[in-house]
């Protein structure tokens, strides 16, 4: 077996055993990567208020009771988000895990609620996120719907196995002379081109040029499937270290008297007046008594991000992290979210994050169907191949001998 067919059995069976989970991921990744733009579009309703130019906004505590009314005492909220553009409604997100993690993604959850409030007119609307379309997206994209440990281990092993067929498929691909070579950079498409020709111009063309983008993709998604890839990465980063975080835990002071002023609300107005153009404010409410108040400010560029604790009993600030503060590891891991998504270039890096998407989920399909012509001729070829052998024999024997015109036949043997 020459090398280039054993290239092409490594490339077949690896491409049957991954084909149906790149699928996946690449029609999920194509709808998640303009997820932010369709669920403003789709829930308008819910993101954006109405503001009201006779009155300010209500404080940060005050929508908070607001959403626990609305929501139900029984359940906790974790976690604001608060936009720093006035006309986008405050995000509440209260959720609870199930402690058996069951396999049905849906069942994950205990409960999973956003409460979307507007501070201004006071309306809060309460979404079930459970099974909400992009919820679903994204957890098909990152665990097959499965349970997380069994789901993000398979999609890790599926994207080494598609790597290694892009390359492997790079090597089939490497046309033998300059002839080979204009049919494989490009569509040569006649009227008369059957639509097989035009199926195998499709896996090798877009696969060719989609190979190195849709690598560099996977690579950044491996990040979230093995702890030893990531800190591989983190490693090289680092330039050969191991750099370990500095575990300082930073701890709320003890229950004070009334000062007056709410801390959530003492802590809130500091970050923003801190950071007037910030895109987002994320707020981490305290997790027991000692924890403190964690907000994230967040700019379209990661490198101006911050994170800033408050004592949940004073609103005093008690620590900050910047940029300046992370390590080459952490720096670059904070970016690989908007590289893997293509949000680092804005509305264009999404647009070609998408089409990379729709491109990988094409290549299984495009192969299964070469394969599969390629078997069913093959079965043909042999089917015939025994059935015309079979007829040529009968022909022989009943075509008539014939005698040469000098050659006299007796009409009796004695």
């Amino acid at each position: 077996m020459t090398f280039k067919k054993v290239i092409g059995q490594i490339h077949l069976w690896l491409g049957l055993l991954s084909g149906l989970v790149v699928f996946v991921l690449g029609v999920t990744g194509c709808i998640w990567a303009f997820e932010e733009e369709i669920s403003d579009w789709v829930y308008r309703g819910y993101y954006f208020n109405e503001q009201n130019d006779n009155k300010g906004p209500m404080l940060l505590s005050e929508t908070f009771e607001l959403v626990k009314d609305s929501i139900g005492s029984e359940k906790d909220v974790t976690f604001i988000k608060v936009p720093n553009d006035t006309s986008r409604s405050y995000i509440f997100l209260a959720f609870k895990k199930n402690k058996d993690q069951s396999s049905i993604f849906s069942a994950r959850h205990e409960y999973h609620v956003n409460a979307y409030a507007d501070p201004y007119s006071a309306i809060v609307k309460v979404q079930d996120k459970k099974r909400e379309f992009f919820r679903v997206v994204l957890n098909l994209h990152m665990f097959l719907g499965i349970r997380k440990d069994i789901g993000e281990k398979i999609i890790g092993w599926s994207t080494i196995t598609f790597i290694t067929m892009l390359i492997t498929g790079l090597v089939l691909w490497w046309p033998k002379n300059q002839a080979a070579r204009k049919q494989r950079v490009w569509f040569r498409w006649k009227p008369t081109t059957k639509w097989k020709r035009k199926n195998y111009d499709l896996h090798n063309i877009i696969g060719f040029y989609s190979m190195f983008l849709v690598i560099f993709i996977a690579l950044t998604g491996l990040m979230w499937s093995f702890d030893w890839y990531n800190n591989s990465i983190r490693w090289i980063a680092n330039g050969g270290r191991v750099i370990e975080k500095d575990k300082v835990e930073v701890i709320s002071s003890l229950p004070t008297k009334d000062l007056g002023i709410n801390p959530l609300d003492k802590a809130f107005h500091n970050i923003k007046r801190a950071h007037p153009y910030a895109k987002i404010f994320d707020i981490w409410l305290p997790k027991d008594s000692a924890s403190t108040i964690l907000t994230r400010v967040k700019y379209r560029d990661p490198s101006k991000n911050v994170d800033v604790q408050f004592d949940q009993y004073t609103g005093e600030q008690l620590a900050a992290n910047g940029w300046k503060d992370k390590s080459n590891g952490d720096k670059l891991y904070a970016y690989n979210y908007d590289i893997h998504t293509g949000a680092i270039g804005g509305i264009v890096g999404k647009t070609i994050a998408f089409f990379l998407g729709l491109f990988a989920a094409s290549l299984p399909i495009t192969g299964f169907v070469i394969w599969y012509g390629r078997r069913k001729k093959k079965k043909t070829k042999r089917s015939t191949g025994t059935s015309n052998h079979v007829v040529t024999n009968k022909a022989a024997q009943a075509k008539p001998m014939r005698v040469h015109p000098k050659i006299k036949i007796p009409s009796s043997i004695d």
